[in-house]
């Protein structure tokens, strides 16, 4: 009888600030869908989340960047929206890329699990 367990390494990030949580995957999420939809409210609907919780989000992230990640678009003819700064879209590029090299070392270190 084969009594062998598969165990693996699992790991999952989130990007600290002094004053709390700056960046996880719901986050980048969030972000993501105003990238797409170009505004806080269809990302939040995409994500069914409270436009009120989206914006809280968006404003956090805002307050503990070195710049603004989101960018307000003031509402005109089509009216407002939103987009992502140069700096919102390189957080989701450096999220993921930190990600995967902490994912590549956790798989690495599940090849070496035996008890």
């Amino acid at each position: 009888m084969d009594n062998s367990k598969k165990y693996s390494v699992e790991v999952r990030l989130w990007i600290e600030e002094a004053d709390g949580p700056f960046l996880g995957i719901g986050k980048i999420w969030l972000l993501e869908n105003i990238q797409k939809t170009g505004s806080i409210t269809n990302a939040a609907r995409e994500m069914k989340m409270a436009y009120r919780q989206a914006w809280q989000l968006v404003e956090e992230m805002n307050q503990r960047a070195e710049s603004p990640l989101v960018e307000k678009l003031l509402g005109g003819k089509g009216g407002g929206g939103a987009k992502l700064t140069k700096a919102g879209e390189k957080a989701i590029i450096v999220f993921y890329e930190i990600e995967k090299r902490i994912k590549d070392f956790a798989l690495k270190e599940t090849q070496n699990l035996k008890f």
